[in-house]
């Protein structure tokens, strides 16, 4: 059988991308362990090992499983835990049930985890792995649509997802997965999630301006402040949502994010309850704008990232179709 594989060099160090085969259900228990120590919500898991090797799309089911493995001190890439620096994770699906399997061009693929481990965050595995994933889909599953979730707050994915790759901002999807805590999310702050629809053989032109450079994107809906606060680590500066506006006409809207949301959401988990609001206040505005513009027409059209101090904006514009 044919070695999926990769090889990527990025930060000085030289990384192993590859599809697992293993036949072995305990060869899959890495992914469960990485992905308890990226999102530490250890009731949130994948199924066991064995089921993961049976649904694996090698053996009987539909499931594709991506790893990426640091090389060691011998020039080698061992594909166990210690080594497997990130991962990504999904499945075969249909659009329309009523035709189910029936036709391939109702097939589509859903990215369920993709994940990083924190001492390879800067390596630019996400966008590394995403594009693997392309790879080989179009080549192992012959399918070009994936549909995946992530939080609209969040900058890094909204980077990643909207202006690198062009994906689609389907639907706002309000408190998706109920109560999800862990290092990533918080019980208390609704898990409101953007479905988003990547078509691997469309790649729309994203034009990327200078750093500090704005392009003509309209008014701000968000009017952002900097607060001092006296957090989980101590006294800092945090962005918080102040104050929506959604009275003006203009052809575009800026919808503004923090920059680290997940940062907000770690540093506000205190007993001060005017503290432990402020994500809160980011999720119920950020809500507000995006139910309003899109029940008015307009989509999201890019992320616009002016520099790396800054969390960012998506740029909304009117949909061709509520023309």
């Amino acid at each position: 059988m044919k070695d999926f594989a990769g090889m990527v060099v990025s930060g000085g160090k030289r990384f192993l991308l590859r599809v697992e085969m293993s036949h072995e259900p305990a060869d899959y228990e890495k992914y469960e362990r990485l992905r308890n120590e990226i999102w530490d919500f250890p009731d949130d898991h994948l199924s066991g090992t064995r089921n993961m090797m049976c649904e694996n799309y090698f053996h009987e089911g539909g499931s594709l499983f991506l790893g990426a493995f640091v090389e060691d001190g011998r020039g080698g890439f061992p594909e166990d835990f210690e080594h497997l620096a990130g991962f990504s994770y999904g499945f075969v699906g249909v659009r329309d049930k009523t035709l189910g399997f029936r036709e391939t061009s109702n097939l589509r693929f859903y990215s369920q985890f993709t994940g990083v481990r924190d001492a390879f965050q800067s390596y630019g595995l996400g966008i590394r792995l995403k594009e693997f994933q392309k790879e080989m889909l179009l080549e192992i599953f012959g399918i070009a649509c994936v549909i995946c979730t992530y939080d609209p707050l969040t900058a890094v994915n909204a980077y990643r997802n909207v202006h690198h790759f062009g994906m689609d901002v389907v639907e706002y999807r309000q408190a998706t997965y109920g109560a999800y805590g862990g290092r990533l999310n918080r019980t208390d702050i609704p898990t409101d999630r953007f479905l988003m629809s990547w078509d691997l053989a469309r790649t729309p032109p994203r034009p990327t301006a200078p750093d500090g450079a704005l392009p003509d994107s309209g008014p701000d809906v968000l009017k952002v402040e900097k607060r001092i606060v006296q957090g989980r680590s101590g006294v800092l500066e945090l962005e918080t949502a102040a104050a929506i506006d959604l009275s003006v006409a203009a052809p575009r809207f800026r919808v503004r994010i923090p920059r680290d949301f997940y940062r907000v959401l770690r540093e506000t988990d205190t007993d001060d309850p005017a503290v432990r609001r402020i994500p809160l206040e980011w999720r119920l505005m950020t809500r507000e704008a995006f139910t309003n513009l899109f029940a008015r027409g307009f989509r999201v059209a890019d992320f616009i990232r002016p520099s790396r101090q800054e969390g960012g904006f998506y740029l909304l514009e009117k949909s061709v179709d509520a023309e």
